[in-house]
Protein backbone atom coordinates (compact mmCIF):
# COMPACT_ATOMS: atom_id res chain seq x y z
CA UNK A 1 0.00 0.00 0.00
CA UNK A 2 1.05 3.56 -0.64
CA UNK A 3 1.82 5.29 2.64
CA UNK A 4 -0.86 7.77 3.68
CA UNK A 5 1.80 10.48 4.08
CA UNK A 6 2.97 10.08 0.49
CA UNK A 7 -0.62 10.17 -0.72
CA UNK A 8 -1.36 13.33 1.28
CA UNK A 9 1.76 15.08 -0.05
CA UNK A 10 0.74 14.25 -3.63
CA UNK A 11 -2.70 15.75 -3.09
CA UNK A 12 -1.59 19.00 -1.46
CA UNK A 13 0.80 19.59 -4.38
CA UNK A 14 -2.26 20.29 -6.56
CA UNK A 15 -3.63 23.84 -6.24
CA UNK A 16 -7.39 23.53 -5.71
CA UNK A 17 -8.36 26.88 -4.17
CA UNK A 18 -12.04 27.72 -4.72
CA UNK A 19 -13.34 31.18 -5.65
CA UNK A 20 -16.46 32.65 -4.04
CA UNK A 21 -16.71 35.29 -6.78
CA UNK A 22 -16.99 32.71 -9.54
CA UNK A 23 -20.40 31.57 -10.76
CA UNK A 24 -19.16 28.37 -12.42
CA UNK A 25 -19.47 24.84 -11.00
CA UNK A 26 -16.89 24.02 -9.81
CA UNK A 27 -15.85 27.59 -9.10
CA UNK A 28 -12.29 27.00 -10.35
CA UNK A 29 -11.22 24.65 -13.15
CA UNK A 30 -8.04 23.70 -11.28
CA UNK A 31 -10.10 21.71 -8.76
CA UNK A 32 -10.78 19.29 -11.59
CA UNK A 33 -7.07 18.45 -11.74
CA UNK A 34 -7.28 16.66 -8.40
CA UNK A 35 -10.79 15.33 -8.99
CA UNK A 36 -9.67 13.67 -12.22
CA UNK A 37 -6.63 12.26 -10.42
CA UNK A 38 -8.86 10.75 -7.73
CA UNK A 39 -11.24 9.24 -10.25
CA UNK A 40 -8.34 7.67 -12.13
CA UNK A 41 -6.76 6.32 -8.95
CA UNK A 42 -10.06 4.72 -7.94
CA UNK A 43 -10.45 3.14 -11.36
CA UNK A 44 -6.88 1.84 -11.19
CA UNK A 45 -7.72 0.17 -7.86
CA UNK A 46 -10.66 -1.58 -9.50
CA UNK A 47 -13.34 0.67 -8.04
CA UNK A 48 -16.25 1.86 -10.18
CA UNK A 49 -15.90 5.64 -10.26
CA UNK A 50 -17.23 8.62 -12.22
CA UNK A 51 -16.59 12.37 -12.44
CA UNK A 52 -19.61 14.39 -13.54
CA UNK A 53 -19.93 17.81 -15.15
CA UNK A 54 -20.32 19.54 -11.77
CA UNK A 55 -17.06 18.18 -10.33
CA UNK A 56 -18.40 15.37 -8.18
CA UNK A 57 -16.45 12.14 -7.99
CA UNK A 58 -18.72 9.26 -6.95
CA UNK A 59 -17.46 5.73 -6.45
CA UNK A 60 -18.99 2.47 -5.27
CA UNK A 61 -17.60 -0.74 -3.80
CA UNK A 62 -20.23 -3.51 -3.81
CA UNK A 63 -20.99 -5.56 -0.72
CA UNK A 64 -19.17 -8.86 -0.22
CA UNK A 65 -21.51 -10.22 2.46
CA UNK A 66 -24.84 -11.99 2.11
CA UNK A 67 -26.85 -10.06 4.70
CA UNK A 68 -28.56 -6.80 3.77
CA UNK A 69 -26.92 -3.88 5.60
CA UNK A 70 -27.08 -0.10 5.04
CA UNK A 71 -24.93 1.44 2.30
CA UNK A 72 -22.41 3.74 4.00
CA UNK A 73 -20.78 6.76 2.37
CA UNK A 74 -17.60 8.70 3.11
CA UNK A 75 -17.15 12.20 1.71
CA UNK A 76 -14.38 14.81 1.61
CA UNK A 77 -13.86 18.04 -0.31
CA UNK A 78 -10.88 18.80 -2.52
CA UNK A 79 -10.92 22.61 -2.49
CA UNK A 80 -8.86 24.79 -0.18
CA UNK A 81 -10.02 28.05 1.36
CA UNK A 82 -9.76 31.41 -0.43
CA UNK A 83 -8.29 32.87 2.79
CA UNK A 84 -4.71 31.93 1.86
CA UNK A 85 -2.84 30.70 -1.18
CA UNK A 86 -2.96 27.00 -1.96
CA UNK A 87 -0.38 27.16 -4.76
CA UNK A 88 3.21 25.99 -4.48
CA UNK A 89 2.77 24.43 -1.05
CA UNK A 90 6.12 23.50 0.52
CA UNK A 91 5.35 21.22 3.47
CA UNK A 92 7.71 20.70 6.36
CA UNK A 93 7.82 17.22 7.93
CA UNK A 94 8.82 17.25 11.60
CA UNK A 95 9.61 13.74 12.83
CA UNK A 96 9.35 12.96 16.55
CA UNK A 97 8.20 16.46 17.48
CA UNK A 98 9.94 17.51 20.69
CA UNK A 99 7.47 20.09 22.01
CA UNK A 100 9.43 23.16 20.96
CA UNK A 101 8.84 25.92 18.44
CA UNK A 102 8.77 24.92 14.77
CA UNK A 103 10.33 27.56 12.47
CA UNK A 104 8.34 28.07 9.25
CA UNK A 105 11.32 28.41 6.97
CA UNK A 106 9.63 30.27 4.12
CA UNK A 107 9.19 33.40 6.26
CA UNK A 108 12.15 34.47 8.40
CA UNK A 109 11.21 34.77 12.07
CA UNK A 110 7.86 33.00 11.70
CA UNK A 111 7.25 29.90 13.82
CA UNK A 112 4.57 27.61 15.18
CA UNK A 113 4.81 28.19 18.92
CA UNK A 114 3.27 26.07 21.70
CA UNK A 115 2.86 29.29 23.68
CA UNK A 116 0.38 30.43 21.03
CA UNK A 117 -0.97 26.99 20.03
CA UNK A 118 -0.79 24.84 23.19
CA UNK A 119 -2.57 21.95 21.44
CA UNK A 120 0.78 21.28 19.72
CA UNK A 121 1.92 19.69 22.98
CA UNK A 122 -0.67 16.92 22.54
CA UNK A 123 1.46 15.58 19.69
CA UNK A 124 4.93 15.30 21.24
CA UNK A 125 6.75 12.33 19.73
CA UNK A 126 4.57 12.29 16.62
CA UNK A 127 5.26 13.37 13.04
CA UNK A 128 3.83 16.80 12.22
CA UNK A 129 3.33 18.17 8.71
CA UNK A 130 3.36 21.99 8.65
CA UNK A 131 3.48 24.75 6.07
CA UNK A 132 6.60 26.78 5.33
CA UNK A 133 4.72 29.96 6.30
CA UNK A 134 3.93 31.16 2.78
CA UNK A 135 0.72 29.19 2.10
CA UNK A 136 -1.88 27.13 3.87
CA UNK A 137 -1.23 23.38 4.04
CA UNK A 138 -4.43 21.93 2.60
CA UNK A 139 -5.15 19.40 5.36
CA UNK A 140 -8.63 20.91 5.17
CA UNK A 141 -9.65 18.71 3.54
CA UNK A 142 -6.97 16.79 1.65
CA UNK A 143 -6.24 14.95 4.87
CA UNK A 144 -9.81 13.66 4.66
CA UNK A 145 -9.33 12.76 1.00
CA UNK A 146 -6.13 10.84 1.76
CA UNK A 147 -7.75 9.02 4.69
CA UNK A 148 -10.67 7.83 2.57
CA UNK A 149 -8.41 6.77 -0.30
CA UNK A 150 -6.14 4.94 2.11
CA UNK A 151 -9.13 3.00 3.47
CA UNK A 152 -10.33 2.22 -0.07
CA UNK A 153 -6.93 0.85 -1.01
CA UNK A 154 -6.92 -1.36 2.07
CA UNK A 155 -10.37 -2.75 1.22
CA UNK A 156 -9.42 -3.47 -2.39
CA UNK A 157 -6.17 -5.18 -1.37
CA UNK A 158 -7.84 -7.30 1.35
CA UNK A 159 -10.74 -9.25 -0.16
CA UNK A 160 -11.21 -11.05 3.17
CA UNK A 161 -12.32 -7.76 4.78
CA UNK A 162 -16.12 -7.99 5.06
CA UNK A 163 -18.31 -5.00 4.23
CA UNK A 164 -21.63 -3.87 2.88
CA UNK A 165 -22.02 -1.42 -0.01
CA UNK A 166 -19.55 1.44 0.33
CA UNK A 167 -20.00 4.81 -1.38
CA UNK A 168 -17.21 7.35 -1.85
CA UNK A 169 -17.72 11.03 -2.71
CA UNK A 170 -15.28 13.86 -3.41
CA UNK A 171 -16.68 17.36 -3.83
CA UNK A 172 -15.51 20.83 -4.92
CA UNK A 173 -16.33 24.24 -3.44
CA UNK A 174 -17.09 23.28 0.16
CA UNK A 175 -15.05 26.22 1.43
CA UNK A 176 -17.36 28.71 -0.31
CA UNK A 177 -20.57 27.03 0.88
CA UNK A 178 -21.49 25.45 -2.45
CA UNK A 179 -19.99 21.99 -2.02
CA UNK A 180 -23.11 19.90 -2.55
CA UNK A 181 -25.49 22.31 -4.26
CA UNK A 182 -25.82 19.95 -7.23
CA UNK A 183 -24.87 16.73 -5.46
CA UNK A 184 -27.32 13.96 -6.44
CA UNK A 185 -27.97 12.09 -3.19
CA UNK A 186 -30.10 9.45 -4.91
CA UNK A 187 -27.37 8.69 -7.44
CA UNK A 188 -24.77 8.55 -4.68
CA UNK A 189 -26.76 5.69 -3.18
CA UNK A 190 -25.77 5.80 0.49
CA UNK A 191 -28.26 5.31 3.33
CA UNK A 192 -25.99 7.15 5.76
CA UNK A 193 -22.70 8.97 5.31
CA UNK A 194 -19.83 10.66 7.12
CA UNK A 195 -17.76 13.64 6.09
CA UNK A 196 -14.09 13.32 7.01
CA UNK A 197 -13.66 17.06 7.53
CA UNK A 198 -13.27 17.69 11.26
CA UNK A 199 -10.32 19.04 13.19
CA UNK A 200 -8.06 17.35 15.71
CA UNK A 201 -8.14 13.66 16.52
CA UNK A 202 -11.31 12.48 18.26
CA UNK A 203 -13.64 15.24 17.06
CA UNK A 204 -17.15 14.05 16.21
CA UNK A 205 -19.81 16.56 15.25
CA UNK A 206 -23.45 16.35 14.33
CA UNK A 207 -24.45 19.96 14.83
CA UNK A 208 -23.04 22.99 13.08
CA UNK A 209 -23.63 26.67 12.54
CA UNK A 210 -26.48 28.08 10.56
CA UNK A 211 -24.60 30.19 8.04
CA UNK A 212 -25.18 33.18 5.78
CA UNK A 213 -23.08 35.69 3.84
CA UNK A 214 -23.78 39.41 3.80
CA UNK A 215 -22.41 41.78 1.19
CA UNK A 216 -23.00 45.50 1.71
CA UNK A 217 -22.36 48.09 -0.98
CA UNK A 218 -21.73 51.61 0.29
CA UNK A 219 -22.35 54.37 -2.25
CA UNK A 220 -20.48 57.53 -1.41
CA UNK A 221 -19.98 60.84 -3.20
CA UNK A 222 -16.52 62.07 -4.11
CA UNK A 223 -15.96 65.84 -4.22
CA UNK A 224 -12.67 67.76 -4.28
CA UNK A 225 -11.64 67.83 -0.59
CA UNK A 226 -11.07 71.58 -0.75
CA UNK A 227 -14.76 72.10 -1.54
CA UNK A 228 -16.25 69.05 0.19
CA UNK A 229 -18.15 70.64 3.08
CA UNK A 230 -21.76 69.41 3.18
CA UNK A 231 -21.22 67.62 -0.13
CA UNK A 232 -18.76 64.72 0.25
CA UNK A 233 -19.91 61.31 1.44
CA UNK A 234 -16.80 59.26 2.16
CA UNK A 235 -17.78 55.62 1.54
CA UNK A 236 -14.75 54.38 3.51
CA UNK A 237 -15.80 56.27 6.64
CA UNK A 238 -19.45 55.32 6.21
CA UNK A 239 -18.43 51.68 5.88
CA UNK A 240 -16.38 51.94 9.07
CA UNK A 241 -19.37 53.47 10.82
CA UNK A 242 -21.58 50.68 9.50
CA UNK A 243 -19.22 48.07 10.96
CA UNK A 244 -19.12 49.86 14.32
CA UNK A 245 -22.90 49.43 14.66
CA UNK A 246 -22.52 45.66 15.01
CA UNK A 247 -21.87 44.28 18.53
CA UNK A 248 -18.17 44.00 19.27
CA UNK A 249 -18.67 41.05 21.64
CA UNK A 250 -20.15 39.06 18.74
CA UNK A 251 -16.93 38.96 16.75
CA UNK A 252 -15.22 35.55 16.29
CA UNK A 253 -12.27 36.45 18.51
CA UNK A 254 -14.65 36.91 21.47
CA UNK A 255 -16.89 33.86 21.01
CA UNK A 256 -16.75 30.12 21.63
CA UNK A 257 -18.95 27.03 22.03
CA UNK A 258 -22.48 27.78 20.91
CA UNK A 259 -21.93 31.54 20.61
CA UNK A 260 -22.51 32.95 17.13
CA UNK A 261 -20.78 35.88 15.44
CA UNK A 262 -20.55 38.50 12.71
CA UNK A 263 -17.19 38.19 10.95
CA UNK A 264 -15.99 40.88 8.56
CA UNK A 265 -13.86 39.12 5.95
CA UNK A 266 -13.37 41.83 3.35
CA UNK A 267 -13.46 45.65 3.12
CA UNK A 268 -12.50 47.22 -0.17
CA UNK A 269 -13.26 50.73 -1.30
CA UNK A 270 -12.56 54.35 -2.04
CA UNK A 271 -14.24 57.63 -1.21
CA UNK A 272 -16.71 57.02 -4.04
CA UNK A 273 -17.85 53.54 -3.06
CA UNK A 274 -16.97 50.59 -0.84
CA UNK A 275 -17.92 46.94 -0.42
CA UNK A 276 -17.98 45.05 2.86
CA UNK A 277 -18.40 41.28 3.18
CA UNK A 278 -19.43 39.43 6.33
CA UNK A 279 -20.15 35.87 7.28
CA UNK A 280 -22.93 35.38 9.84
CA UNK A 281 -23.00 32.30 12.07
CA UNK A 282 -25.18 30.92 14.90
CA UNK A 283 -26.18 27.44 16.06
CA UNK A 284 -29.59 28.69 17.22
CA UNK A 285 -31.93 29.27 14.25
CA UNK A 286 -33.85 32.11 15.94
CA UNK A 287 -30.63 33.95 16.88
CA UNK A 288 -29.35 33.36 13.35
CA UNK A 289 -32.43 35.05 11.87
CA UNK A 290 -32.02 37.89 14.36
CA UNK A 291 -28.42 38.42 13.26
CA UNK A 292 -29.47 38.67 9.62
CA UNK A 293 -32.09 41.20 10.69
CA UNK A 294 -29.42 43.22 12.49
CA UNK A 295 -27.54 43.70 9.22
CA UNK A 296 -30.67 45.15 7.64
CA UNK A 297 -31.28 47.44 10.62
CA UNK A 298 -27.73 48.79 10.44
CA UNK A 299 -28.19 49.54 6.74
CA UNK A 300 -31.54 51.20 7.44
CA UNK A 301 -29.82 53.48 9.96
CA UNK A 302 -27.06 54.38 7.50
CA UNK A 303 -29.64 55.15 4.81
CA UNK A 304 -31.66 57.30 7.20
CA UNK A 305 -28.53 59.26 8.15
CA UNK A 306 -26.86 59.61 4.73
CA UNK A 307 -29.71 59.18 2.26
CA UNK A 308 -31.59 56.28 0.73
CA UNK A 309 -29.41 53.97 -1.35
CA UNK A 310 -26.23 54.66 0.60
CA UNK A 311 -26.08 51.11 2.02
CA UNK A 312 -27.42 48.17 0.00
CA UNK A 313 -27.24 44.73 1.68
CA UNK A 314 -27.37 41.33 -0.04
CA UNK A 315 -27.80 38.49 2.45
CA UNK A 316 -27.71 34.85 1.33
CA UNK A 317 -28.18 31.71 3.43
CA UNK A 318 -25.40 29.13 2.95
CA UNK A 319 -26.31 26.14 5.13
CA UNK A 320 -28.25 25.17 8.26
CA UNK A 321 -27.64 23.24 11.49
CA UNK A 322 -27.70 19.52 10.66
CA UNK A 323 -28.69 18.46 14.20
CA UNK A 324 -32.41 18.35 13.49
CA UNK A 325 -31.77 16.01 10.56
CA UNK A 326 -29.17 13.73 12.20
CA UNK A 327 -30.64 13.32 15.69
CA UNK A 328 -33.56 11.10 14.53
CA UNK A 329 -30.85 8.71 13.22
CA UNK A 330 -28.62 8.91 16.27
CA UNK A 331 -27.26 5.41 15.69
CA UNK A 332 -24.93 6.93 13.04
CA UNK A 333 -23.31 8.94 15.82
CA UNK A 334 -23.16 5.91 18.13
CA UNK A 335 -21.44 3.86 15.42
CA UNK A 336 -18.79 6.57 15.01
CA UNK A 337 -18.23 6.72 18.78
CA UNK A 338 -17.67 2.97 18.94
CA UNK A 339 -15.42 3.03 15.87
CA UNK A 340 -13.19 5.63 17.52
CA UNK A 341 -13.02 3.67 20.77
CA UNK A 342 -12.02 0.56 18.78
CA UNK A 343 -9.15 2.61 17.35
CA UNK A 344 -8.03 3.78 20.79
CA UNK A 345 -9.33 7.31 20.16
CA UNK A 346 -11.31 9.21 22.80
CA UNK A 347 -14.40 10.73 21.12
CA UNK A 348 -14.94 14.47 21.59
CA UNK A 349 -18.53 15.29 20.68
CA UNK A 350 -18.87 19.02 20.12
CA UNK A 351 -20.65 21.51 17.88
CA UNK A 352 -18.85 22.52 14.70
CA UNK A 353 -17.93 26.18 14.78
CA UNK A 354 -18.18 26.10 11.02
CA UNK A 355 -19.88 23.92 8.46
CA UNK A 356 -19.32 20.88 6.28
CA UNK A 357 -20.86 19.36 3.20
CA UNK A 358 -22.63 17.08 5.66
CA UNK A 359 -24.91 19.91 6.79
CA UNK A 360 -26.48 20.40 3.38
CA UNK A 361 -26.42 16.66 2.66
CA UNK A 362 -28.38 16.03 5.85
CA UNK A 363 -31.05 18.45 4.64
CA UNK A 364 -31.06 16.62 1.31
CA UNK A 365 -32.06 13.43 3.14
CA UNK A 366 -28.62 11.89 3.78
CA UNK A 367 -27.81 11.99 7.53
CA UNK A 368 -24.14 12.88 7.59
CA UNK A 369 -22.16 13.57 10.80
CA UNK A 370 -18.61 14.89 10.64
CA UNK A 371 -15.51 12.99 11.78
CA UNK A 372 -12.03 14.34 12.48
CA UNK A 373 -9.54 14.56 9.63
CA UNK A 374 -6.77 15.48 12.10
CA UNK A 375 -5.66 18.95 11.03
CA UNK A 376 -5.42 22.12 13.11
CA UNK A 377 -5.28 25.87 12.42
CA UNK A 378 -7.14 25.53 9.12
CA UNK A 379 -7.27 28.28 6.48
CA UNK A 380 -3.92 29.86 7.17
CA UNK A 381 -0.15 29.59 7.23
CA UNK A 382 -0.17 28.09 10.76
CA UNK A 383 -2.04 24.97 9.58
CA UNK A 384 -0.57 21.60 10.51
CA UNK A 385 -1.60 17.95 10.75
CA UNK A 386 -0.14 15.06 12.78
CA UNK A 387 0.51 11.99 10.63
CA UNK A 388 -0.75 9.66 13.36
CA UNK A 389 -4.11 11.48 13.41
CA UNK A 390 -4.58 10.79 9.70
CA UNK A 391 -3.73 7.14 10.27
CA UNK A 392 -6.29 6.94 13.08
CA UNK A 393 -8.96 8.59 10.93
CA UNK A 394 -8.46 6.00 8.21
CA UNK A 395 -8.71 3.25 10.83
CA UNK A 396 -11.97 4.76 12.09
CA UNK A 397 -13.41 4.59 8.55
CA UNK A 398 -12.65 0.87 8.37
CA UNK A 399 -14.12 0.32 11.85
CA UNK A 400 -17.36 2.08 10.91
CA UNK A 401 -17.71 -0.09 7.82
CA UNK A 402 -17.10 -3.23 9.92
CA UNK A 403 -19.70 -2.20 12.50
CA UNK A 404 -22.39 -1.75 9.87
CA UNK A 405 -21.46 -5.13 8.35
CA UNK A 406 -22.07 -7.01 11.62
Amino acid sequence: MEKILDRFLRYIAVDTQSDENSESQPSTAKQLDLLKMLRDELLAMGVEATLDEYGYVMASIPSNIESKVPAIGFIAHVDTAPDASGAGIKPQIISEYDGGEIPLLGVPGLALKPSEFPEMLHYIGQTLITTDGTTLLGADDKAGVAEIMNAVQYIMEHPEYQHGDIKIGFTPDEEIGRGVVKFDVERFGADYAYTMDGGEVGELEFENFNAASAKIHIQGRNVHPGYAKSKMKNAILIGMEMNSLLPIEQRPEFTEGYEGFFHIISFRGSVEDADITYIIRDHDRALFERKKGAIQKCCDFINLKYGEGTATPTVKDQYYNMREQVEPHYHVVEKAIKAMEMAGVKPKIQPIRGGTDGANLSFKGLPCPNIFAGGLNFHGKMEFVPLQSMEKASEVILNIISLYAE
